[in-house]
């Protein structure tokens, strides 16, 4: 017998079981310990007792029924709170993941499941170079798109093989960090701006770490559409409720992959999550800036986002373009003639920060404020409950100043009252556009107390529609037409008016290329149904001809822009019960305001802006977020579609994002997102 006096009479037996490939060797463990032994004096004393000879350094303790690492090994075990019920689980920390990126091409790779989210998809991007890693996450596959994929599967004939592009080999399986020179601001440019490339002088780079040139290749370049048939059988969202269903399976930023249930060798979506895609750079961004593409891409071919016959044109022929220039032998070519010096590049850089563009009217912009002035039509809707009322089209002279519109009967008489003055801060701006009918109108809802008021402009011509257009997008944010976004806010709608403006080519119709284009590749389902094939190409064709001439970086670049013009650009949707309400609504959240949405119509009933938000927090025990605005307006909801603490997030992790400009270092303030998003449960 063992006497009491040699344990200590304190002392207990602990199960730990340990995750080894070693069939031979036993796997479960009974540890006689004491509560002050500390988590590193255990896992010695396990693998002493285990007697296998190799690196345990990525190896951590997993506490089962909590659902929690035991990552402080200063801790004693009475500190942690593990006593003799506890089930141990040793294992690595690292562990493989499938990760389906937006471009839908699936990569396989070790991932931190100890980490939190926010850390582990940081790694994750140095590995695959994108930048800015804080505008993703990981999100759950819909149920809804699940079922689908199993039927598709259980259809099939022959069995349903995925291409999976394997990373084994990547800093992250290690546990280190990916190549702190992908974030230097003064190291060569990494990709060329034009093709996409990687350029010459990063080859050996690349041949040191797991993206190889071919890697690189499959992240970076737009790769051939799928056939109708398999975007026929992807899920598409049908209604709001649908499109809320897509935002439920958020990961949770502070929390690790394996507290939230997430097995080894799990398919996830990394995914962009918020919308605003800071510091775009060709010569850095090649991935991100494709991968950004093909999310957008994918939005509008299974119809995430609502857009126009028009806009859906404008799509498919960038798409075609880009697809059939990822196709050509320039595209493909690795080697980049023009090899750019680092020091040249670091003074270039460094030339453009210090002039900051064109600062001829820098002084004129502080002292003065534009104003715009101009005869347009004006149609009015007040939007209400049950109630509908229209009025004529009448002409006025309208004046915009600050961040408000006035309207007059005519010239002479805008010295004196205006018959109104709408006030466009914290309103909804809406493009109503159709380019060959010479329909130029924006559309304005503002929000007042009983519902929303509905204000039409009509525009002559595209240059006075992107002038007042401009004017209304900034004043819906509180800037003014002296920030330094509205010329470049003009130019942008300009060109995109400038795309939608075509005239069919002979040529066009004779381009050999064009024949096997496949249109219905290009374009959502719903206009594969309402068009034939050649009637499509033929609409496509025409539209192509004033994109053609585009180098491939900067036809993505297009789209993204015209992606981020449309109204529902951003808008993630959830479907909510707020305080009060006898009926569901469907909450939209952007990057810079909340929208309460009629869940039977898909009109917005109330916008509220972050710039006016005092403060929000969440009542965990009924999961209820309240949020306080100017004013003393306050609002308060619970969510039905997703856990509370998704939407918690989304708030806080928008208003950190903010927070980053140019002139901070690409290090992020991890502690400060925690702080915003992690909430206190």
């Amino acid at each position: 017998m063992i006497s009491s006096s040699e344990y200590g009479s304190h002392s207990w037996e602990l199960l730990v079981t340990v995750d080894h490939q070693h069939e031979e060797v036993q796997k479960e463990f009974l540890l006689r310990v004491t509560g002050d032994l500390h988590i590193g004096g255990l896992m010695l004393k396990l693998v002493e007792q285990i007697k296998i000879s190799q690196d345990w350094s990525d190896y951590a303790l997993w506490w089962e029924q909590k659902k929690r690492w035991l990552l402080k090994t200063h801790w004693t075990l009475d500190k942690c709170g593990v006593q003799a019920d506890a089930k141990l689980f040793f294992t690595t920390q690292h562990k493989m993941l499938r990760l389906r990126l937006p471009n839908m091409k699936t990569v396989r790779l070790k991932v931190s499941f100890s980490s939190m989210v926010f850390k582990a998809v940081s790694d994750i991007c140095k590995i695959l170079n994108i930048r800015r890693s804080e505008e993703l996450s990981l999100l759950k596959p819909s149920e809804d798109a699940l079922k689908k994929k199993k039927k598709k599967e259980k259809n099939s004939k022959e069995p349903v093989r995925e291409d999976i592009l394997n990373l084994c080999s990547s800093p992250v399986s290690s546990g280190l960090s990916g190549s702190p020179g992908l974030y230097s601001k003064t190291m060569t440019p990494t990709y060329d701006p034009i093709s996409g490339t990687p350029a010459s002088s990063t080859i050996t780079w690349f041949s040191d770490s797991p993206l190889t040139e071919q890697t690189c290749s499959i992240l970076a370049l737009s790769h051939p559409n799928c056939s109708p048939e398999t975007l026929a059988e992807m899920y598409q969202p049908r209604t709001l409720a649908d499109k809320a269903k897509l935002n439920a399976g958020w990961l949770d930023s502070s929390r690790s992959l394996m507290e939230q249930d997430i097995l080894e060798d799990d398919q996830l979506l990394l995914r962009f999550k918020y919308y605003t895609f800071f510091d775009l750079n060709p010569k850095y961004d090649a991935v991100r800036i494709n991968q950004i593409y093909e999310q957008a891409r994918w939005a509008i071919l299974l119809e995430e986002i609502d857009c126009t016959e028009e806009e859906m044109l404008i799509f498919a022929a960038l798409q075609y373009h880009v697809s059939k220039l990822s196709l050509s032998s320039e595209a493909q070519d690795f080697t980049c003639e023009s090899e750019v010096d680092e020091v040249e590049a670091a003074l270039s850089n460094l030339e453009v920060t210090l002039e900051g563009g064109n600062t001829s009217n820098i002084l004129e912009d502080i002292t003065d404020i534009p104003k715009l002035a101009d005869n347009l039509r004006l149609v009015r809707l007040w939007r209400r409950p049950r109630k509908l009322s229209l009025r004529t089209i009448k002409p006025y002279w309208f004046v915009f100043k600050d961040t408000s519109v006035s309207y007059f009967k005519n010239k002479e008489s805008a010295q004196g009252e205006p018959i109104e003055k709408l006030n466009l801060k914290g309103c909804e701006v809406v493009p109503d556009v159709n380019v060959a009918a010479k329909k130029f109108a924006i559309k304005l809802l503002i929000p007042v107390a009983d519902g929303m008021n509905e204000v039409h402009l009509r525009c002559e011509n595209e240059n006075q529609y992107a002038w007042w257009m401009a004017a209304c997008v900034l004043a819906s944010k509180g800037k003014t037409m002296a920030d330094s976004s509205y010329r470049p806010e003009v130019h942008k709608i300009l060109s995109f008016l400038k795309m939608k403006n075509w005239t069919m080519s002979p040529q066009a119709v004779s381009d050999p290329e064009s024949i096997d284009m496949k249109p219905e590749c290009f374009v959502s389902p719903r206009y594969t149904k309402k068009y034939k094939p050649k009637q499509l190409a033929a609409r496509i064709l025409e539209a192509h001809q004033n994109v053609s001439q585009m180098p491939v970086v900067e036809a993505k670049l297009h789209f993204i822009q015209a992606w981020q013009s449309l109204p529902e650009f951003g808008l993630s949707y959830y479907i909510v019960r707020f305080k009060g309400s006898k009926k569901d609504d469907v909450l939209g959240v952007s990057y810079n305001r909340l929208i309460r949405i009629d869940i039977a119509t898909g009109d917005p009933i109330t916008t509220w802006r972050f710039s006016t938000m005092k403060q929000w927090n969440v009542n965990w025990e009924i999961r209820q977020v309240a949020i306080e605005f100017d004013q003393n307006v306050s609002i308060a909801f619970t969510c039905l579609s997703a856990d509370c603490k998704i939407i918690h997030e989304y708030i806080g992790g928008y208003i950190f994002l903010s927070t980053r400009s140019k002139d901070q270092n690409e290090t992020l303030d991890e502690d400060l997102f925690h702080k915003l998003t992690g909430g206190q449960e």
